[in-house]
């Protein structure tokens, strides 16, 4: 977990972020504090914090924490990074089958800046989903899995 950025705890701190940040891209961070995957997307959502602050603000989430949320975005792994803006959930073309969340972690700061920008700027102009300039191969891969069907 990073000590520099903020936690939401529960449904109603998730809710209350979705509705109170305006104006900007809502990062909201799904994992566990302990999974070493989440402490090297933290590392980097922290050291990027300052530099998007006018575009983005960035939240940790537990996924304990908020099983509805959990649920609802299906959250199976971790970590996964979901966005909003103005309460408008953005959705992101990585070249997968889900275009709701990013799963894993970026391979560099320059990655994720480079999302938040491309969001922010779609989101402006009135998009719910952008092209992710994400190259590929930095990419996670990862298959859906469906049971019981």
């Amino acid at each position: 977990m990073s000590l520099f950025l903020p936690k939401l705890s529960s449904k109603k701190d998730i809710d209350e972020a979705i509705k109170s940040v305006a104006e900007k891209v809502l990062v909201l961070r799904f994992g566990r504090d302990e999974d070493s995957v989440c402490l090297q997307i933290d590392e980097i959502l922290s050291k990027t914090a300052h530099d998007l602050s006018n575009m983005a603000s960035i939240y940790l989430v537990d996924v304990d924490s908020a099983p509805v949320y959990s649920r609802y975005f299906d959250i199976s792994f971790i970590p996964s990074t979901v966005f909003f803006f103005n309460g408008q959930h953005m959705k992101v073309d990585y070249g997968s089958p889900d275009h709701t969340k990013f799963v894993g972690s970026f391979k560099s700061k320059q990655d994720f800046m480079d999302l938040i920008e491309v969001i922010y700027r779609g989101a402006m102009r009135g998009k719910l989903i952008v092209q992710s300039p994400i190259d590929p191969r930095n990419i996670p891969k990862y298959d859906l899995l469906y049971h019981d069907i």
